[in-house]
C-alpha cells in the first residue's frame, strides 16, 4: 500500500507549496481536487498549468492517486446536473492527461441525495452513472463514487446494491470508512463489504456516533488505524490509503493545513509499521 494525502484539506494552498510539503513530510501519493472552491479548480487551470502539474508530481516523486470532482449524482435540477456531468467528463479527460503510467488516476465523485430516497431514485442513479461510465470506459478511467453519511447511499449494503445494478467496471467506490465508523459499523464489516468494489480510499478520524459525532484530525479521535490496515491487508488491498481532512476541521479557528498534514503523517505512518503493512 501507499500512504497518500488528499488536497481536500488544502483548498487555498498553491500546488507549488502543497506538493513539496507533502513529499518532504514523507507521503507517497497525493489526490488533487479540481472543484471550483480549490486552487487547482478546472476553471483556474489553463493549458500550460495542466501540462506543468505532471512535472511537479514527478519532481517530488509523488504518485497521483486520484483527481477529485466530488459532486452530487442526484442533483435535482437537470440543468445543474448537466454542468456537473460536463465537469466530471472533463475531469476524466484530465486524469488521462495526468496518467503516470498505463493506468490513469481514479476520478472521485459523489452521490448526494438524502437518506431513504434511493428506492425512488434508483433509475436516476443508474442512468446518470451510466452516462459517466460511458465516457470513463472510452477513456480507460475508473470513477469512484463515495457513499456518505446523510446521503442517499450511506451504508455498505446500499453502495453494493447500486454498484451491482450499475454493473460497470468503470464505476467503483471511494471507500471512506469514516462514514461507516460514525454509524457504528465495525471495521471488519465495512472492509468485507466494500473492498470488492474499492478503487480508492479515504481515512479521517472521528469521535462519537451519529447524530452526535465529529470528524477530527488523525490522532484526536477513536479510529483504530492498525486494525483497519490489517483488515485491508487481509482483504488483499494494495492501493493508496489517502488521508482526508474534513471541512469540520478546516472551519476551526487557526486551522493550519500544512501542519495538519504533518500531524496526520506522524499518526498514520507508524500505524503501517505496527500493522505489518509495507509501503511499496
Amino acid at each position: 500500500m501507499l500512504l497518500g494525502y488528499s488536497l481536500w484539506g488544502m483548498p487555498d494552498v498553491s500546488i507549488d507549496v502543497s506538493l513539496p510539503h507533502l513529499a518532504g513530510v514523507g507521503y507517497d501519493a497525493v489526490e488533487i481536487v479540481v472543484l471550483p472552491r480549490f486552487s487547482t479548480a478546472l476553471t483556474k487551470m489553463d493549458a500550460a498549468e495542466r501540462q506543468r502539474i505532471p512535472g511537479l508530481l514527478k519532481s517530488h516523486r509523488l504518485t497521483l492517486s486520484a483527481v477529485n470532482y466530488y459532486t452530487a449524482l442526484l442533483e435535482p435540477d437537470p440543468t445543474i446536473w448537466a454542468g456537473h456531468l460536463a465537469a466530471i467528463k472533463e475531469t476524466i479527460d484530465l486524469a488521462v492527461d495526468w496518467a503516470q503510467g498505463d493506468e490513469p488516476p481514479v476520478v472521485i465523485s459523489g452521490v448526494g441525495g438524502s437518506p431513504g430516497e434511493l428506492p425512488a431514485r434508483m433509475v436516476e442513479v443508474i442512468d446518470r452513472a451510466g452516462a459517466i461510465a460511458e465516457h470513463a470506459t472510452q477513456r480507460g478511467v475508473v470513477v469512484a463514487l463515495e457513499p456518505h453519511i446523510g446521503a442517499a447511499i450511506e451504508t455498505p449494503d446500499l453502495m453494493a446494491e447500486v454498484l451491482d445494478q450499475i454493473d460497470s467496471p468503470a464505476i467503483r467506490v471511494n471507500f471512506d470508512i469514516s462514514h461507516f465508523n460514525v454509524m457504528g459499523i465495525p471495521i471488519e464489516e465495512s472492509v468485507a463489504k466494500m473492498l470488492p468494489y474499492t478503487a480508492h480510499t479515504h481515512v479521517k478520524d472521528e469521535r462519537g456516533r451519529t447524530p452526535d459525532y465529529e470528524y477530527v484530525v488523525p490522532g484526536e479521535g477513536e479510529f483504530d488505524y492498525v486494525a483497519y490496515l490489517q483488515a485491508m491487508k487481509r482483504g488483499g488491498y494494495a492501493g493508496v490509503v489517502s488521508v482526508e481532512i474534513s471541512f469540520m476541521v478546516q472551519r476551526r479557528a487557526g486551522y493550519d493545513p500544512l501542519a495538519t498534514a504533518a500531524i496526520s503523517y506522524d499518526v498514520i505512518a507508524p500505524a503501517f509499521e505496527k500493522a505489518g503493512v509495507q509501503r511499496v
